[in-house]
Order: C-alpha cells, then structure tokens, then sequence
C-alpha cells in the first residue's frame, strides 16, 4: 500500500494545525485507499492562547504532544521522518503552520523555516515525490523551493510576500487546487478563503489528495 506523511503543527487553528484541514485530509488519504504517518516537530510551542478570549495564556506546551490529540496518539518525532520511505508528503494548515512549522506569522517574507521541516520539504522534493500543502502552509514551499506555483486562495497581502520569497501564486475558489507540475507541488486555499465552511474546505482537501494519488499509482 502507498504511504502518505502528514506534519501536524499543533492543535487548534490559532496556534497549532487546523483540525478540521488535518482531519479532512486523513480522511481523504483513507478514502483514497492510501495509508499515512503522523508527524510533528518534538519541541515548543511559539504561543498558547485562550480561543474564546484570544489572549496568550503561560502554557507552553510541546508541540507534537498537541499534535498526538489530531492523530489520537499515533505519532511520530519529524527527526525521525525519512523521505525514501513515504510517497507523498502533505502538510495542513492553520497559524500553527505559521508560528511552529515557520516563523512567518512574525517575519512576513523574511521568515525561516524549522530546521526538521525543511530538511523533510527539501528531500521529499529531491527524490521528486509530491508535496501537498494547505491553507497558509504553502508559504513554507514559497520560501523553500525556487518558483514553485502555489495559492493562498486570493489572499492579498500572502500573495505579496509569496511573490517577495520567489514563488508564483494561482488564485483559487473553494473546492480548488493548484498543480505545479514542474515542482511536483499541490496546493488549496481551505480557510485563507473568507467565511470557507468545512464542506468546502473538505472539497479542496479531497481534490488536492486524490490527484496527487493518481500521481503516484501505476
């Protein structure tokens, strides 16, 4: 059976992975018939916050140990994830993207990206496997990977520092997908998309997967 990767960077919208983008795409990848990992980086979070109030609150937590509620507790360190071993790798979206995965909630287009999430993006693309990547998460293949074709949706000011870091940008709908086919990238706009609802953002998600499963099958 094909294996998929997923990263997770959190739990929560506002300051780990967003759950229902995580969930939408383990779902698909089932439904496509395709197995998947769980992974995550095994270190702290940027922030906690209350998400009724908004407000950071003193609980800094691990951000693989949020992570393992998403993926009920079957997960694995991301300095364990070997490109060689998986064909696909797929990371969701949400601020903890943004503020775990990278920095680029702090620094815009002048962000970096988390040493073991490079080093996952970066051999995966080498050995030529399909990445796929979700809502704000396709900054981190903006950032990585020379004039690679990605969408926020129609999100201006993320369009403005994808085009800064080198990348080109698709505006898409809901339900929609971006394939840059000499980079082998997928991309789908989920909640960047004003008032997105879940069945709409499952649309995207389900698109983006099943393309990029047909990509890997015989």
């Amino acid at each position: 059976m094909k294996k998929f990767a997923v990263i997770l960077a959190g739990c929560g919208n506002k300051d780990g992975a967003e759950i229902g983008e995580s969930l939408t795409t383990l779902l698909s990848i089932d439904q496509c018939g395709v197995s998947y990992d769980i992974f995550a980086p095994d270190k702290q979070v940027f922030h906690t916050l209350n998400y009724i109030t908004g407000e950071e609150i003193p609980d800094r937590r691990n951000v693989m140990l949020e992570a393992a509620r998403i993926a009920r507790g079957d997960i694995r360190p991301l300095s364990e994830y070997a490109a060689a071993n998986y064909d696909a790798l797929v990371l969701p979206g949400g601020f903890g993207a943004a503020k775990n995965l990278c920095d680029y909630a702090i620094k815009g287009a002048e962000m970096t990206v988390d040493k073991e999430v490079e080093k996952a993006v970066l051999d995966t693309h080498t050995l030529g496997k399909p990445i796929g990547a979700l809502c704000i998460a396709p900054v981190i293949i903006a950032k990585l990977i020379p004039n690679a074709n990605v969408t926020s949706g129609n999100d201006p000011d993320t369009i403005k520092n994808m085009l800064e870091m080198g990348a080109r940008h698709t505006p898409t709908q809901a339900g929609e997908y971006v394939y840059d086919a000499e980079n082998n990238l997928y991309s789908t706009p989920c909640y960047m998309l004003p008032n997105a609802r879940i069945s709409e953002v499952y649309s995207g998600v389900f698109n983006m997967i099943k393309a990029m499963v047909a990509s890997i099958l015989p």
